[in-house]
């Protein structure tokens, strides 16, 4: 059974198995986490969207029509949750330690880093806060999901060219805060 694909699970779904959403919650929820606390710095609110998004896919499974990638109509999914949290609240993310990351993925807290690294990483996560909402969104997918540019642009609805400017001016700025939180 794991090896229906993604598209074939969330046609399943859609038909009515809906026990075919737990493959699709098993393969993606690291994923999907990693994306969303990457936005929000909140572990809690990151694990509650996260069951949100499940839960909109389980809800409105006629909004896949399986001609498209899974992946990027869940991202889709994903990036409305995200974004529909920050209209609710007016964007106010709290600011949370690297380390909280680390510890849900990986289960532990890794203490033995150098300072020196432990300082870099906080500067560069200050520097992410610094960016706007969609500037931090590009780098996420692209430098944290590793998803391919045609991916991004099809999940933000435009074309690749675009996708590689954006990023390419999201990394400039970024480079930017970090050198001046550095300094």
């Amino acid at each position: 059974m794991d090896s229906l694909s993604d598209n074939e699970l969330m046609l399943k779904v859609k038909k009515g198995d809906v026990d075919k959403m737990g493959l699709l919650y098993e393969r993606y929820y690291r994923q999907l986490y990693r994306f969303i606390f990457n936005m929000t710095r909140q572990k809690e609110l990151s694990e509650d969207m996260v069951q949100n998004i499940f839960l909109r896919m389980l809800k409105y499974p006629d909004g896949f029509t399986g001609f498209g990638e899974f992946k990027m109509w869940m991202y889709h999914i994903a990036r409305n949750v995200v974004y529909d949290h920050f209209r609710k609240v007016k964007r106010t993310p709290s600011h949370s330690d690297v380390r909280d990351f680390e510890e849900r993925i990986e289960g532990e807290l890794h203490t033995d880093a150098p300072i020196e690294k432990e300082q870099e990483l906080k500067a560069l996560e200050n520097a992410m806060e610094k960016l706007s909402d969609e500037n931090r969104e590009l780098l996420i997918l692209c430098r944290f999901e590793e998803l391919k540019y045609t991916e991004i642009a099809k999940i933000l609805n435009t074309t690749e060219g675009a996708i590689k400017v954006r990023v390419h001016r999201a990394l400039n700025q970024l480079k930017s805060n970090y050198l001046k939180i550095e300094n």
